[in-house]
Parts: C-alpha cells; structure tokens; sequence
C-alpha cells in the first residue's frame, strides 16, 4: 500500500509540473530562541518551497484533484547548513459526482543535530482518505480526515484530521492562510526511548501566517508555528513566530513548440 501511496503521488507531481500551477519560495526567520531560550540554542532562517494546483474538470473517468508538493529546510546546523529537511506531496482523485476526494499522501525526512551521532530520521509517513474542498463565505477552506501509518520499527495507525484555509482581504492585499492537523499515535514506538510506553497520545500542529503583498509577486508576513507533542514528549504547548518573505510565481507553463 505505501508503495502505491509513493508511485502515485511521484506520478502525479511530474504532471503538475507540465501544467499551469501556482508556486512559492519563502524565506522564514525562526524566532523560537528569542521566544524559549532555555528550550531552542538559537534562532535560524527556513526556506520553503511550496507547488498548489487545483484541477477538476476533464471527460475522464478519474479526475485529479488538488495536488501539494511542499520542502521545508532548517537551516538550523552549524554556520546555517541545513540542520532539518521535511518533503511532503500529496494528491487528490476522484471518479464520482459528489465533490469528496479519495487523498493519498506521503511525507518524511530527516534532522542533523551537534553531535552528529544523535541525528535522526524524520519517520515516513503514509495517508489515505477523504479531501472535500468548499466555500464558506468569503474564505476557500480544505478538509481532510485520513488514516495515517507511521513505519516506526513497531508501526502506529490512526485517523488524522486537517484543515486549510486561505481568505483574502482588500483585493487580497493582504491573505491569510494556513493549515492545521490533529491525531493520535501510540506511545511506544518499538525503540529504545519508548520502550515500556502504553497508549495513545494526541497531537497537534498548526501554522496560520499572514501576508502583505508588497506588489510584483513579493510578500511580506509572519507564520506561528504551534507544537503539541511533536517536538517534546512533555504535555505543553509551543508557538514560536517567524518574519518572512515571499516570492510568488503564480502561472508557470512550458514553452510552446
């Protein structure tokens, strides 16, 4: 299963990538040790490269939905390499008049820490489910419930819920957006740290931001990035804002022969 997860979402990103789509690089600058010195060595820039495309229409039998290819790379290491890297790509189907998708999605990557013999993996990651985009009033919003498996060396399966929102204001001058996730996972994971864990534990994670368009595809904004249980096992809350910039290319299309 998490093979076909992988084949189609690869297949679906290189068709994205021969059509119109819209895209963005943003440069973040993570203030978490300003927030939590204690907790964060110190503060460090992320690059982000986001690819949307919405697409819904077609006589064929199977008709692509949303599809999302996004990179996140912490320069966080020694002398800003990159310290952590995050993929994700997943994308929509459907065959039937409702307008409720089948989303298959996958994410994974992995983390660099001082000293090295600590670095990790960020687990792969495999969902499946149902997507429904609509409209409520003014804004565009996204709902996803899916049943995620975790390749931990003792695999966890649970239902993950995610919604993302978009609203524009005074001619979308100004835009806010973003996405946030709610789950379950067990606690022991069949290593060494987790060993004796029983259970389940929720999580929680968020990122809204907001952006000025400055004009000619630059913005300016911030994003709060919120944390339950995904950094720290321990019961408490994290939010750590950032200041960015952003790049928007919003068609891209290949040459005519």
């Amino acid at each position: 299963m998490k093979n076909i997860i992988i084949t189609l979402c690869a297949l679906a990103a290189m068709t994205a990538a021969l059509t119109a789509g819209a895209q963005n690089l943003q440069l973040h600058y993570d203030l978490r040790h300003t927030i939590s010195p204690a907790t964060n060595p110190k503060n460090f820039p992320t690059l982000y490269f986001e690819f949307w495309k919405m697409r819904d229409s077609g006589r064929h039998l199977i008709k692509p939905g949303g599809f999302l290819l996004k990179t996140e790379a912490d320069l966080q290491g020694l002398n800003n390499n990159i310290g952590k890297f995050f993929l994700q790509v997943s994308q929509s189907f459907r065959a039937w008049t409702p307008r409720i998708f089948l989303q298959l999605q996958y994410s994974g990557g992995g983390g660099i820490t001082e000293p090295k013999q600590y670095s990790y993996y960020i687990t792969n990651t495999y969902q499946g489910g149902a997507e429904v985009p609509f409209r409520w009033k003014q804004a565009f919003l996204t709902a996803v419930l899916d049943y995620k498996y975790v390749s931990y060396p003792k695999p966890t399966s649970d239902p993950i819920f995610t919604l993302y929102w978009y609203r524009g204001f005074f001619h979308h001058k100004l835009e806010f957006a973003g996405d946030f996730s709610v789950w379950t996972g067990n606690r022991n994971h069949g290593d060494e740290p987790t060993t004796g864990e029983k259970g389940k534990q929720g999580f929680f994670f968020a990122e809204p931001q907001v952006w000025y368009n400055a004009g000619k595809g630059l913005s300016i904004g911030s994003k709060l990035n919120c944390y339950y249980h995904v950094n720290i096992p321990a019961d408490s809350w994290q939010a750590y804002p950032t200041l960015a910039a952003r790049i928007n290319v919003q068609e891209m299309r290949l040459p005519k022969n």
